[in-house]
Protein backbone atom coordinates (compact mmCIF):
# COMPACT_ATOMS: atom_id res chain seq x y z
CA UNK A 1 0.00 0.00 0.00
CA UNK A 2 1.31 3.69 -0.92
CA UNK A 3 2.74 5.67 1.83
CA UNK A 4 1.26 9.32 2.13
CA UNK A 5 3.64 12.20 2.72
CA UNK A 6 3.37 14.52 6.53
CA UNK A 7 1.88 17.23 4.36
CA UNK A 8 -0.97 14.71 3.04
CA UNK A 9 -1.87 13.30 6.15
CA UNK A 10 -2.31 16.49 8.07
CA UNK A 11 -4.73 17.35 4.52
CA UNK A 12 -6.45 14.76 5.45
CA UNK A 13 -6.83 15.00 9.20
CA UNK A 14 -9.37 18.20 8.01
CA UNK A 15 -11.64 16.63 5.76
CA UNK A 16 -14.06 13.76 6.84
CA UNK A 17 -13.92 11.19 4.41
CA UNK A 18 -17.41 9.76 4.82
CA UNK A 19 -19.19 13.53 4.14
CA UNK A 20 -20.63 14.90 1.55
CA UNK A 21 -20.19 18.55 1.31
CA UNK A 22 -21.37 21.21 -0.45
CA UNK A 23 -19.74 22.78 -3.52
CA UNK A 24 -18.54 25.85 -1.61
CA UNK A 25 -17.20 23.89 1.30
CA UNK A 26 -15.92 21.49 -0.67
CA UNK A 27 -13.65 23.54 -2.58
CA UNK A 28 -12.36 25.78 0.63
CA UNK A 29 -11.38 22.46 2.07
CA UNK A 30 -9.92 21.62 -0.89
CA UNK A 31 -7.76 24.41 -1.17
CA UNK A 32 -7.01 24.79 2.70
CA UNK A 33 -5.15 21.34 2.34
CA UNK A 34 -3.35 22.11 -0.89
CA UNK A 35 0.32 22.16 1.03
CA UNK A 36 2.72 22.09 -1.81
CA UNK A 37 5.44 24.54 -2.17
CA UNK A 38 4.02 25.34 -5.68
CA UNK A 39 0.62 26.39 -6.74
CA UNK A 40 -1.25 23.65 -7.24
CA UNK A 41 -3.91 22.87 -9.51
CA UNK A 42 -7.34 22.19 -8.72
CA UNK A 43 -9.55 19.06 -10.26
CA UNK A 44 -13.19 18.30 -10.86
CA UNK A 45 -13.67 14.35 -11.28
CA UNK A 46 -17.19 13.53 -11.94
CA UNK A 47 -18.37 10.06 -11.83
CA UNK A 48 -21.57 9.79 -14.46
CA UNK A 49 -24.43 7.33 -14.90
CA UNK A 50 -23.59 6.96 -18.19
CA UNK A 51 -22.64 4.10 -20.36
CA UNK A 52 -19.73 5.26 -22.87
CA UNK A 53 -19.04 2.08 -24.79
CA UNK A 54 -22.14 3.44 -26.19
CA UNK A 55 -22.34 5.91 -28.64
CA UNK A 56 -24.93 7.91 -27.87
CA UNK A 57 -23.96 8.28 -24.21
CA UNK A 58 -20.46 9.54 -24.59
CA UNK A 59 -20.63 12.91 -22.96
CA UNK A 60 -18.16 15.81 -24.50
CA UNK A 61 -18.31 19.17 -24.95
CA UNK A 62 -16.68 22.83 -23.83
CA UNK A 63 -17.19 25.07 -21.38
CA UNK A 64 -15.45 28.92 -20.98
CA UNK A 65 -14.25 29.08 -17.14
CA UNK A 66 -14.85 32.40 -16.24
CA UNK A 67 -11.64 33.14 -14.73
CA UNK A 68 -9.71 30.48 -17.03
CA UNK A 69 -7.48 27.50 -15.84
CA UNK A 70 -4.22 29.63 -14.91
CA UNK A 71 -2.34 28.26 -17.25
CA UNK A 72 -0.63 29.56 -20.92
CA UNK A 73 -1.96 27.75 -23.44
CA UNK A 74 -0.19 27.70 -26.46
CA UNK A 75 -2.59 27.33 -29.75
CA UNK A 76 -1.33 26.82 -32.73
CA UNK A 77 -3.92 27.25 -36.58
CA UNK A 78 -3.81 25.52 -39.86
CA UNK A 79 -4.84 27.98 -42.01
CA UNK A 80 -4.33 29.61 -44.65
CA UNK A 81 -4.67 33.06 -46.59
CA UNK A 82 -6.94 35.77 -45.36
CA UNK A 83 -7.56 33.31 -42.37
CA UNK A 84 -4.20 32.85 -41.41
CA UNK A 85 -3.72 36.87 -41.19
CA UNK A 86 -7.11 36.26 -38.74
CA UNK A 87 -5.61 33.87 -36.42
CA UNK A 88 -2.29 35.95 -36.16
CA UNK A 89 -3.68 38.72 -35.51
CA UNK A 90 -6.26 37.18 -32.62
CA UNK A 91 -3.11 35.69 -30.82
CA UNK A 92 -2.39 31.85 -31.82
CA UNK A 93 1.09 31.05 -31.61
CA UNK A 94 1.04 29.34 -34.65
CA UNK A 95 0.16 29.33 -37.82
CA UNK A 96 0.29 27.50 -41.18
CA UNK A 97 -0.04 24.87 -43.27
CA UNK A 98 2.26 22.40 -45.05
CA UNK A 99 5.01 23.88 -43.21
CA UNK A 100 3.38 23.14 -40.12
CA UNK A 101 2.54 19.49 -40.86
CA UNK A 102 6.09 18.87 -42.09
CA UNK A 103 7.04 19.87 -39.14
CA UNK A 104 4.97 17.87 -36.85
CA UNK A 105 5.86 14.72 -38.95
CA UNK A 106 9.70 15.25 -39.20
CA UNK A 107 10.67 16.43 -36.08
CA UNK A 108 7.97 14.79 -34.02
CA UNK A 109 7.24 18.73 -33.23
CA UNK A 110 4.33 19.35 -30.75
CA UNK A 111 5.03 22.21 -28.76
CA UNK A 112 1.53 23.51 -28.55
CA UNK A 113 -1.40 22.79 -26.20
CA UNK A 114 -4.19 22.91 -28.78
CA UNK A 115 -4.71 22.80 -32.24
CA UNK A 116 -7.47 24.62 -34.59
CA UNK A 117 -8.16 24.13 -37.89
CA UNK A 118 -10.53 25.96 -40.81
CA UNK A 119 -12.55 23.02 -42.73
CA UNK A 120 -10.49 23.77 -46.20
CA UNK A 121 -7.03 22.23 -44.08
CA UNK A 122 -8.71 19.10 -42.81
CA UNK A 123 -8.02 16.96 -45.76
CA UNK A 124 -4.10 18.32 -45.10
CA UNK A 125 -4.32 17.75 -41.30
CA UNK A 126 -5.90 14.48 -41.51
CA UNK A 127 -2.20 12.99 -42.93
CA UNK A 128 -1.18 13.79 -39.26
CA UNK A 129 -4.15 12.72 -37.12
CA UNK A 130 -2.50 9.22 -35.45
CA UNK A 131 0.26 11.83 -34.27
CA UNK A 132 -2.25 14.45 -33.17
CA UNK A 133 -5.06 11.89 -32.34
CA UNK A 134 -3.69 9.93 -29.26
CA UNK A 135 -2.21 13.16 -27.46
CA UNK A 136 -5.70 14.85 -27.88
CA UNK A 137 -4.91 17.71 -30.48
CA UNK A 138 -6.80 16.82 -33.42
CA UNK A 139 -9.32 19.51 -34.36
CA UNK A 140 -12.55 18.35 -33.96
CA UNK A 141 -15.91 20.43 -35.18
CA UNK A 142 -17.48 18.85 -32.04
CA UNK A 143 -15.67 21.21 -29.46
CA UNK A 144 -15.25 24.02 -32.17
CA UNK A 145 -11.95 23.47 -33.15
CA UNK A 146 -12.42 23.12 -36.93
CA UNK A 147 -14.04 26.32 -38.39
CA UNK A 148 -13.69 28.98 -40.39
CA UNK A 149 -14.16 31.85 -37.34
CA UNK A 150 -10.81 31.21 -36.22
CA UNK A 151 -10.28 34.34 -34.38
CA UNK A 152 -13.01 33.10 -32.03
CA UNK A 153 -11.71 30.14 -31.76
CA UNK A 154 -8.48 31.33 -30.92
CA UNK A 155 -9.78 34.04 -28.53
CA UNK A 156 -12.12 31.35 -26.44
CA UNK A 157 -9.31 29.00 -25.87
CA UNK A 158 -7.00 31.93 -24.87
CA UNK A 159 -9.62 33.10 -22.35
CA UNK A 160 -10.16 29.79 -20.60
CA UNK A 161 -11.77 27.20 -22.78
CA UNK A 162 -11.78 23.56 -21.69
CA UNK A 163 -12.50 20.39 -23.67
CA UNK A 164 -14.60 17.54 -21.12
CA UNK A 165 -14.87 14.13 -22.24
CA UNK A 166 -16.04 11.00 -20.35
CA UNK A 167 -13.52 8.64 -19.85
CA UNK A 168 -14.61 4.31 -19.93
CA UNK A 169 -14.93 4.10 -16.29
CA UNK A 170 -17.64 6.86 -16.78
CA UNK A 171 -15.57 9.52 -14.81
CA UNK A 172 -14.72 13.12 -16.23
CA UNK A 173 -11.78 15.09 -15.39
CA UNK A 174 -11.08 18.58 -15.42
CA UNK A 175 -8.94 21.26 -13.95
CA UNK A 176 -10.81 24.57 -12.54
CA UNK A 177 -7.87 26.68 -12.03
CA UNK A 178 -5.15 27.40 -9.14
CA UNK A 179 -5.25 27.39 -6.05
CA UNK A 180 -4.13 31.12 -5.92
CA UNK A 181 -7.64 31.94 -7.43
CA UNK A 182 -9.49 31.68 -3.93
CA UNK A 183 -12.33 29.73 -3.50
CA UNK A 184 -14.58 32.25 -4.84
CA UNK A 185 -13.57 32.64 -8.70
CA UNK A 186 -12.74 28.47 -8.13
CA UNK A 187 -16.41 27.91 -7.40
CA UNK A 188 -17.38 30.06 -10.16
CA UNK A 189 -15.28 28.10 -12.50
CA UNK A 190 -16.78 24.92 -11.33
CA UNK A 191 -20.30 26.02 -11.42
CA UNK A 192 -19.37 26.58 -15.13
CA UNK A 193 -18.20 23.53 -16.02
CA UNK A 194 -21.41 21.48 -13.54
CA UNK A 195 -23.54 23.43 -15.38
CA UNK A 196 -22.66 22.43 -18.62
CA UNK A 197 -22.28 18.61 -17.82
CA UNK A 198 -25.69 18.92 -16.89
CA UNK A 199 -26.69 20.44 -20.12
CA UNK A 200 -24.51 17.58 -21.82
CA UNK A 201 -26.54 15.17 -20.48
CA UNK A 202 -27.89 12.10 -23.14
CA UNK A 203 -31.56 12.18 -23.70
CA UNK A 204 -30.83 8.22 -23.17
CA UNK A 205 -29.39 8.41 -19.79
CA UNK A 206 -31.75 7.03 -17.66
CA UNK A 207 -31.64 7.50 -13.87
CA UNK A 208 -28.56 9.37 -11.93
CA UNK A 209 -27.08 11.25 -13.94
CA UNK A 210 -24.18 12.77 -11.50
CA UNK A 211 -23.25 9.91 -9.32
CA UNK A 212 -20.43 11.01 -7.29
CA UNK A 213 -17.93 14.53 -7.20
CA UNK A 214 -15.06 15.04 -5.67
CA UNK A 215 -12.60 18.02 -6.06
CA UNK A 216 -8.72 17.93 -5.28
CA UNK A 217 -5.50 20.17 -5.64
CA UNK A 218 -2.70 18.10 -7.49
CA UNK A 219 -1.07 16.73 -4.08
CA UNK A 220 -4.31 17.15 -1.67
CA UNK A 221 -7.12 14.80 -0.70
CA UNK A 222 -10.36 14.20 -2.63
CA UNK A 223 -13.18 16.32 -0.68
CA UNK A 224 -16.46 14.14 -1.81
CA UNK A 225 -19.31 16.68 -2.74
CA UNK A 226 -23.00 16.12 -2.59
CA UNK A 227 -24.38 15.38 -6.16
CA UNK A 228 -28.10 16.77 -4.49
CA UNK A 229 -26.77 20.08 -3.66
CA UNK A 230 -25.11 20.64 -7.13
CA UNK A 231 -28.23 19.36 -8.91
CA UNK A 232 -30.22 21.94 -7.14
CA UNK A 233 -27.93 24.62 -8.22
CA UNK A 234 -27.94 23.68 -11.92
CA UNK A 235 -31.99 23.74 -11.21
Amino acid sequence: MARHGRRYRAALSVVDRSKRYTLDEAIRLAAESAKAKFDETMEIAVRLGVDPRQADQNVRGTVILPHGTGKSVRVLVFAKGEKEREAQEAGADYVGGEDLVKKITTENWLDFDKAIATPDMMGLVGRIGKILGPRGLMPNPKVGTVTFDVAKAVSELKAGKVEYRVEKAGIVHVPIGKVSFGPEKLNENARALLNSLIRAKPAVAKGNYLLSISVASTMGPGVKVDPLAVRALAA
